[in-house]
């Protein structure tokens, strides 16, 4: 017996979904010339870039914006038999006294944006930074707290939330692919997401 994905999420949500995120952005950093955002490779990368185009179509500035892979700043990197695989680090702007917006794809335990973190202090101080997720599932492992929230979406720790990108995968939705013996625990989480979704963010 196969895990079964149920869709969370498709385009015209997470569309909307991107759409308040930049306009929450906007309200508490009114001066949109200030922000640079980075995003986590990989599918964080490609939300940046969304958020980055939203921004300047609202505002009519463009928002310089960074990619970071935050491989080799894991904590768990020497834990593992396989090296990571690193991509590119494109942080091509100052990030000193800016706003900057870290983007990814999912919160989860918070380690991600932990190494996010210290790679974005090894380029300078910024003035701010503040963390934008389309997706938090809770389940967190340290003391981080997303910003910006796309969807809150209920989850059992062994769940998996997976995201598609167009530019990467070829469509846009968000899926919570079940255990093959789902417990008890996570049909009450998949329960919680659809009529969290229902209602919009919380």
């Amino acid at each position: 017996m196969s895990a079964k994905s149920d869709v969370i999420l498709n385009e015209k949500k997470i569309d909307r979904a991107l759409t308040r995120i930049a306009h929450e952005i906007l309200e508490q950093n009114p001066d949109a010339g200030s922000l640079v955002i980075i995003g986590i490779i990989t599918r964080g990368a490609h939300l940046a870039d969304r958020i980055a185009k939203i921004v300047e179509r609202l505002e009519n500035v463009k928002v310089p914006v960074g990619y970071m892979d935050i491989g080799l700043y894991r904590d768990d990197v020497h834990s593992k038999l396989d090296q990571p695989v690193v991509e590119r680090t494109d942080i091509l702007f100052d990030v000193v006294n800016r706003n900057v917006i870290l983007v990814d794809d999912v919160l989860f335990t918070g380690r991600t944006v932990r190494a996010a973190l210290d790679q974005i202090v090894d380029f300078g101080r910024p003035r701010t930074i503040q963390l934008a997720v389309l997706i938090d599932r809770g389940h967190r492992e340290l003391p981080i707290k997303a910003d910006y929230v796309g969807v809150n979406i209920p989850t059992a720790k062994d769940d998996q939330v997976v995201v598609h990108i167009r530019e990467k995968d070829k469509v846009d939705e968000v899926l919570i692919e079940q255990a093959r013996n789902p417990s008890r625990a996570s049909a009450a989480a998949r329960e919680g997401a659809r009529k969290d979704n229902k209602g919009g963010k919380k």
